[in-house]
């Protein structure tokens, strides 16, 4: 919506920031081809021209078509049809930007009385938290298309980055759902996963609505104790795991005579389900933060028995941060590699045990595929988490439904 309270600003002004950030993006595409200041320089100045032509056209979306029309046919003349599909994302953006700042629509959304530093750093703390976020994200971007490499290879073929079909193949996918190793190993992380899910969730919830009670004694220092494992560094939590847990199965072995393969699974199992307790007990304390006693006490007055009152009234009302506790012990069980090296065997190898042996032994590229796997569906379970937390919040009443 075009916007008639606020002046437009001088071109000298959105040449200048235009230039800034197309300076930045030329410090990339110029690293990328071997030289970071030539790129700085081009980009810069190709930007300062555009926010000084752009501006004087009547026709806005004329002159965003023309900017995206220039970034393809830059992109197709330095690096074909992958930097034409960037420039007509570039293209668009720049397009929209320098109208942005022109006509000074970035005040927008702002309170009239902002000054001029103050929206400064407004959009400066957006770029901050930007960059942290491309930071992290970049390294599992570029994970998911290497995993379609055709190439038994760790790096982008030149075929990949022409975007040639030749180049892409689901043969790393079919390794993984075909070779014997890589599904002994996940079909252990399935068995182990969820149980270990099911006793961590168990005894967290019991824990954090124990540690809820106001005249339990000593209840900062139990608590403490409880997430510890999420503290304390994994190397020396294995360690001793390995020293507790190599007891209790020549106990279970030697005296009860139970296999030493079932045993194996046992001390995986509790090891991981002792990871997964803190993240149980962490998000059902905060989910009990806003829980109303009086149900209970109602509960008690009308001749409910506590076990009655737990499942009839509690457990509805915490029970989004309790599949949110649940979610999270699944995926430090699932993912965690360092304690299953300690304390299981080769028969209780799950699948990060198997993609670091992958790393380790014989450099195979399947991990790429089940890297890719695993990030969908901790995209899946924490999505999940965030739509429990919502829903949680509104049966608390913390925000409109």
């Amino acid at each position: 919506m075009k916007l008639t309270t606020i002046s437009r600003k001088p071109l000298s002004f959105v040449a200048a920031t235009t230039a800034a950030v197309g300076g930045l993006l030329g410090l990339f595409v110029g690293t990328a081809n071997g030289s970071g200041a030539i790129g700085i320089l081009a980009g810069g100045a190709l930007l300062a021209v555009l926010a000084l032509i752009l501006p004087r056209f009547d026709n806005e979306a004329l002159a965003r078509w023309l900017t995206v029309g220039l970034f393809i046919l830059l992109g197709s003349l330095f690096g074909g049809l992958p930097l034409m599909l960037l420039g007509i994302f570039v293209g668009w953006f720049f397009g929209w930007f320098i109208f942005w700042l022109y006509e000074g629509r970035y005040r927008a959304k702002l309170p009239p009385y902002a000054t001029a530093k103050q929206v400064l750093w407004h959009y400066t703390f957006r770029v901050i938290c930007g960059a942290i976020f491309i930071f992290l994200i970049t390294p599992i971007i570029v994970v998911m298309p290497l995993s379609f490499n055709a190439e038994d290879f760790f790096t982008f073929t030149p075929e990949m980055l022409r975007l040639d079909p030749d180049g892409y193949s689901l043969k790393h996918y079919r390794d993984f759902f075909t070779n014997n190793e890589w599904q002994r190993s996940f079909k252990n992380s399935l068995i182990i996963a969820p149980i270990a899910t099911i006793i961590s969730v168990s005894l967290g919830t019991l824990a954090a609505i124990g540690l809820s009670q106001s005249h339990v004694p000593g209840r900062r220092a139990i608590m403490a104790i409880l997430i510890s494992p999420m503290i304390v560094p994994l190397i020396i939590s294995a360690t001793g795991m390995f020293f507790f847990y190599s007891d209790i199965g020549n106990f279970l072995e030697g005296t009860v005579g139970l296999g030493k393969n079932f045993v194996g699974y046992v001390k995986v199992i509790l090891a991981h389900a002792v990871l997964g307790i803190p993240f149980v007990i962490i998000t059902v304390t905060a989910t009990l933060v806003g829980f109303d006693r009086s149900l209970t006490r109602a509960a008690a007055n009308m001749g409910a028995n506590p076990v009655t009152t737990f499942f009839r009234v509690q457990m509805p009302l915490i029970l989004p941060g309790v599949i949110s506790g649940g979610l999270f012990a699944f995926i430090t069980s699932f993912d965690e590699v360092v304690v299953v090296l300690f304390v299981g065997s080769a028969s209780q190898k799950t699948l990060p045990w198997q993609m670091f042996t992958g790393l380790r032994e014989q450099i195979s590229p399947t991990i790429l595929a089940v890297a890719t796997i695993l990030v969908v569906i901790s995209i899946a379970l924490l999505t999940t988490v965030e739509l429990l937390r919502r829903r949680s919040e509104r049966l608390r009443g913390m925000s409109p439904g």
